[in-house]
């Protein structure tokens, strides 16, 4: 068994849970609440008296639902220097929960060091009799180098003796090895802005704060060997299962008589009239026969209700005059997406995949990112607040971590030397490279770690605080909804003391894992530039303009593209973009949907051949027949991870879904699937007597 106590958060619980279960251990949940000393709403404290600490385990469901009651509530109520819960909100939410006395700052142990017996016994009592017989626990730690250390021990077993209470050994984890010590002392001169000779500081050094072993935890504990049993007790109490996958998608109502099955076949069925000018009964049958296939899919994968909220509040955006994206990603393969106004785009003119956006074989909640013009998105924020509850909506976590050359920059000052030497380490890092990784490829920073004292100790110590946490701060997009109130699901707190913005304390990867909807929500300067451009001209010209109803084959519009005269037209504005349009000269709009996936690292080097090919200096040569038709287009080169898919499909014969694995495996470089992927479809080209 392994438990997580982070102090007063639970931002690791989600991924800690996973990984315990990966690694065969039983994950215990916890939290080391702070709690008030009267009430958690009264900020009128002194200094030394905001706190106490209590370590806080969840048992079952019922105890891990109130560990993300009362941290949420000690950061939404009574955050006052930490986060507070206090006497009053523990009563409430007690059930399902294991408690020990903490550390030398728990409420117990301070009222032992100030000799106050009697006041300490009375407490005890009171804890034990909130949370029952076997869910209550005295807590000793072997800190030999703090001074009360022993004497708050001795008492506490006597109290044990005394009052029948159990007894549990614990060691104040802050780091995992013991010569890790130094490194956390690093990071904590860092928390706090100090440097390391600093001595006016928050300092641990000096007591042994590392994972201890069970061998060296029962020796120190020898003279109270139930202390160490106990922590077995405790192990075997706690049994939390967290259901993770299981979709928990928010109540979308429909009007009287409808259910939402048949709601999206009636939005759709008046999408073709707006989209299309024709009914249902009218449309060209290809248009039929996607928008039936794609609903089908979507009914039997169970996300009517996603598209319906989805479309309900892009609708009220683009109704409230706020410019959103025309679609961006997979989504824009989707024709009822479309239909339902979500997206701009219609995925037949320009041969989207349906099956990139929703894998039929693969249960994935599909992911529909929307742009909005950066100045209004907090209004579709609101819109959705109101719709759905404000306890039911909140935006997301997300940690920034330190990077190798950050952590070489703020270690090198946390040991006082010279900036001059930092920076000209942190610059021989290449970007994106670990501090290892660089050591190894640089001669002349392998020679320096090897040579320079200096910078090999700020080297050894940026490597192991490299990756660690080092700020929170509110994703950029990211909006969760909940279908019941979002303490149900995710500990709350406030973005920032001068922000507040709620946000879950659990991060994106973990929100996603527990089925709850999250949506990308992405406010963009663009959108907000062609919202003003909109209404300059309506004020100036007296002229509406509809922005997606623009034509693309406007002939100076393609003369300022060839003339490379772009800035200010969103991922245009490069001057190696501009040299490339001057080359290329686009005369249709397909030339600049090329250009946007061209110009980025790797395919880049494509860039000529397809420059080449449109001014006909070049004949596409394919290697096989019916690769002509996939990329023909686009003149012979394979751009799109459509085309990808359609090639695994034409030669190999794959299935839309199958070929959509293929094109994630190469999208995100997973090497393991792409060499499953690559013996498939070698043997699918084979079987179709492709040479």
């Amino acid at each position: 068994s392994l438990a997580l106590t982070d102090h007063g958060v639970m931002y690791g619980a989600i991924e800690f849970y996973q990984k315990c279960k990966k690694a065969g251990l039983k994950p215990i949940i916890g939290v080391e609440a702070y709690l008030a000393p009267g009430s958690r709403f009264d900020k009128n404290v002194k200094s030394d008296e905001r706190n106490y600490h209590l370590v806080l385990l969840a048992k079952d469901k019922i105890g891990y639902g109130n560990l993300i009651k009362l941290t949420s509530a000690a950061h939404l109520e009574g955050f006052y220097y930490k986060p507070r819960i206090d006497w009053e909100i523990l009563v409430k939410h007690k059930d399902g929960l294991i408690a020990l006395t903490a550390c030398l700052a728990g409420e117990i142990p301070r009222l032992i060091a100030a000799d106050k017996l009697d006041k300490a016994r009375k407490r005890i009592l009171e804890y034990a009799a909130l949370f029952g017989p076997g869910n209550f626990y005295l807590e000793l730690q072997n800190h030999p180098n703090l001074l009360s250390q022993a004497k708050v021990n001795q008492a506490l077993i006597n109290f044990s003796r005394e009052l029948k209470l159990p007894l549990v050994a614990t060691n104040d984890v802050h780091y995992l090895n013991k010569d890790d010590d130094e490194a956390q002392d690093v990071l904590l001169c860092l928390q706090t802005k100090k440097k390391k000779q600093d001595r006016d500081r928050l300092m641990m050094l000096g007591g042994d704060y590392s994972f201890r072993g069970v061998k060296e935890m029962a020796e120190v504990f020898k003279n109270a060997p139930e202390a160490i049993a106990n922590t077995e007790k405790i192990a075997a109490a706690c049994n939390l299962e967290i259901e993770l996958g299981n979709i928990q998608l928010p109540y979308f109502t429909v009007p009287e008589g409808e259910n939402v099955d048949s709601y999206i076949d009636n939005l759709c069925g008046q999408g073709l009239i707006e989209r299309y000018g024709l009914s249902y009964e009218q449309i060209d049958p290809a248009v039929k026969e996607r928008m039936d296939y794609e609903l089908a899919v979507i009914k039997k994968m169970g996300w009517p209700s996603y598209f319906l909220i989805v479309s309900d509040f892009v609708n009220w955006a683009k109704n409230n005059k706020i410019v959103v994206g025309p679609g961006r990603g997979s989504v824009a393969g989707s024709l009822v997406s479309y239909l339902l106004n979500i997206t701009d785009i219609d995925p037949l003119k320009y041969d989207l995949l349906f099956e990139r956006f929703l894998n039929p074989d693969r249960i994935s909640m599909p992911d529909i990112d929307l742009d909005f013009a950066d100045i209004r998105r907090d209004e579709v924020l609101k819109y959705i607040e109101e719709k759905y509850g404000k306890d039911h909506v909140s935006q997301i976590i997300t940690f920034g971590t330190m990077a190798a050359r950050a952590a070489i920059r703020d270690v090198g000052r946390v040991l006082g030397y010279p900036y001059e030497l930092c920076d000209r380490l942190a610059k021989m890092i290449p970007m994106f490279s670990k501090i290892n990784q660089a050591v190894e490829v640089s001669g002349e920073l392998r020679e320096l770690y090897k040579n320079d004292q200096a910078a090999k100790q700020v080297i050894d110590y940026a490597k192991r605080l490299e990756g660690v946490a080092r700020h929170a701060s509110t994703h950029a997009c990211a909006v969760i909804i909940t279908k019941d109130q979002l303490t149900e699901y995710v500990p709350l707190q406030y973005a920032s003391s001068s922000d507040r913005t709620i946000v879950s304390q659990f991060s994106m990867h973990p929100v996603e894992d527990l089925g709850l909807l999250k949506m990308d929500l992405l406010g963009l300067k663009n959108l907000t530039i062609i919202e003003s451009a909109i209404k300059i001209i309506k004020n100036t010209r007296g002229l509406l303009i509809a922005i997606d109803k623009i034509q693309q084959d406007d002939e100076l519009t393609y003369k300022l593209f060839q003339a490379g005269e772009t800035t200010g037209v969103f991922q245009f504005e490069s001057s190696g973009m501009k040299r490339y349009l001057r080359e290329l000269k686009p005369t249709e709009f397909e030339d600049i949907i090329a250009m946007v996936a061209l110009y980025r690292p790797g395919p880049m080097e494509w860039i000529p051949d397809y420059i080449n090919g449109k001014q006909g200096k070049k004949k596409p040569n394919y290697l096989h027949p019916k690769l002509k038709p996939i990329l023909e287009k686009t003149h012979g080169v394979a751009i799109y991870q459509e085309q990808v898919m359609q090639i695994a499909r034409d030669l190999a014969g794959f299935s839309m879904s199958e070929a959509d694995v293929l094109r994630k495996a190469m999208g995100k470089k997973i090497v393991k699937l792409l060499a499953e992927q690559k013996e498939k479809f070698i043997d699918g080209c084979v079987k179709n007597s492709i040479p």
